[in-house]
């Protein structure tokens, strides 16, 4: 058994230290007040925390003046994955825009201008962006949060805006390692698999992660993944031979190992929040991410307790927690040195129509001989797809909001042929003729998003096309069909500028 060299009330501080907790509410609850008090050292934001930018600044104020240097951190990739504009759309668009264009520069200054707005409201700690090379296309997870499938261009983009987002002052957390694109399940459900040997992973997943920490990322976040040719019975988040074998002994890596959300079923269905993050913490994690979904005082207590009862039983080393705790610490000192200096910059960075721009290079438009620019209000059918946990259904997407602006008297309606779960719940032909009934002699705008991912989707475009081959086809997905329609435009996300830069294209504006 582990000998306790230090007091209960150090022990407990550490404890509380590796924890990154949300909350619920646009203003800190006394529970969170408290704790930051008592030693809690990080709080995670989501979109129900953000209201404005103004009020961000209140929140994030709110928070110091309990302690000064919390890392305050959040979900905030830019693209499909917003928090900042979880109500109305990125001005940023993802990662695969940006790998689109492949353009580093353009790549640096959208994540160096994202980072000045997180530091302007005071969030400091982001994490992103997204080192998985989406090798699999039908991946549910990732997608258009990956640069792309090759993993030379997923790693020079990775290192680009891990620079970028970092001389905003604002810490980078690059994820999830070892790498999540070879896989054909969602984390947030289940546990994911990924059947690849040594020298795959070695050119692949852990390629983009090498120049990461070449750029100087100061985090990096786990993959709630099994790896069987790297640990075949632990998932990387809970795996010593990953956390400390790989990414510490073998990458040399030493910064701050962050856990994805510890509430998601791939660990919590299966080893429960309390035994997991013991086990991740053991393994070399140093900081626990918690509130994606649990958000509550309760939440932090169990796990605090856990983790101290774990080093009183010998199961946690307290040295290992000490040094987890010390890590948090580190990196919240390296903040606030790096927003002094970032003050210290000059203005030639600051660009805030980088987003529009890099959203309007990544489009790929294909147009028929024929086509001309409308000038008249189309209808716009939204062929919807499920939304995935981390994206979520609040974020608005599609182009009819944009047109309408440009085009006034735009209408729109969203059809599905999927459930809640997945399942097909409708004919492609019944929606086909649903939709043709909807625009009557209007101009029809089809957009579709992962098509290749939807068969209905695919079957419903065929209808329609048959029936208006002037149909405009606008893929917000990854695009892997050829493209159709007497106008086909591929805006590699969609994120509300993506959907801006389309409808400028459609109206030849």
């Amino acid at each position: 058994m582990t000998t306790l060299a230090r007091g209960s009330d150090t022990l407990t501080r550490d404890a509380l230290a590796v924890l990154q907790p949300g909350f619920t509410g646009t203003t800190a609850p006394d529970w969170l007040l408290r704790r930051l008090g008592e030693g809690l050292a990080s709080v995670g934001l989501f979109g129900r925390n953000i209201a404005s930018a103004p009020q961000l600044s209140e929140l994030t104020a709110q928070l110091r003046t309990e302690r000064d240097d919390v890392l305050v951190a959040i979900d905030e990739e830019g693209g499909d994955v917003t928090r900042l504009e979880v109500r109305t759309g990125s001005s940023f668009p993802g990662n695969y825009a940006l790998g689109a264009v492949d353009d580093l520069t353009l790549t640096r200054r959208v994540a160096a201008e994202l980072g000045r707005q997180l530091a302007a409201c005071g969030v400091n700690f982001n994490w992103a962006p997204s080192a998985d090379v989406n090798s699999n296309p039908d991946n549910p997870v990732i997608g258009v949060r990956s640069f792309g499938a090759a993993p030379d261009l997923v790693a020079r983009h990775t290192a680009a805006y891990v620079s970028g987002l970092q001389s905003a002052g604002v810490a980078a957390c690059t994820k999830h390692f070892p790498g999540h694109g070879d896989t054909a399940v969602d984390s947030h459900h289940s546990l994911p698999r990924i059947d690849a040997d040594l020298a795959t992973l070695s050119n692949r997943e852990l390629s983009p992660f090498r120049a990461a920490f070449a750029a100087g990322s100061r985090a990096v976040m786990t993959a709630h993944i099994l790896v069987p040719a790297l640990d075949p019975e632990f998932p990387a988040t809970l795996s010593r031979r990953i956390l400390t074998g790989l990414l510490r002994e073998e990458l040399g890596y030493t910064g701050l190992i962050v856990t994805d959300g510890m509430e998601m079923q791939a660990i919590a269905a299966t080893y429960g929040i309390e035994r997991g993050s013991v086990l991740a913490i053991a393994a070399g994690a140093d900081a626990i991410c918690v509130g994606g979904g649990l958000a509550d005082e309760e939440t932090v207590r169990r796990l605090c307790d856990a983790l101290v009862s774990a080093v009183r039983t010998g199961e946690l080393p307290e040295e290992r927690l000490a040094d987890a705790a010390a890590r948090v610490r580190s990196l919240a000192e390296w903040t606030r040195a790096a927003a002094v200096h970032a003050a210290a910059g000059t203005s030639a960075d600051v660009r805030p129509g980088v987003g529009l721009t890099a959203a309007r290079r990544a489009l790929t438009v294909t147009r028929s001989e024929a086509y001309t620019p409308l000038t008249r209000p189309p209808y716009v059918a939204a062929l919807t797809p499920v939304a995935n946990i981390a994206v979520g259904d609040e974020t608005p997407w599609g182009v009819a909001a944009e047109l309408a602006r440009l085009l006034p008297g735009t209408e729109t309606g969203s059809w599905s042929g999927a459930g809640t779960d997945g399942s097909w719940s409708g004919t492609a032909v019944g929606i086909g003729r649903e939709v043709l009934r909807a625009a009557g002699s209007r101009p029809l705008v089809a957009v579709v998003r992962d098509e290749h991912r939807h068969p209905w989707m695919a079957d419903v475009l065929d209808i329609l096309l048959a029936a208006r081959p002037d149909t405009i086809v606008v893929e917000m997905g990854i695009p892997q069909s050829p493209p159709r329609g007497a106008l086909h435009i591929a805006t590699h996300g969609a994120a509300r500028v993506c959907g801006l830069a389309a409808a400028e294209a459609i109206a030849g504006a």
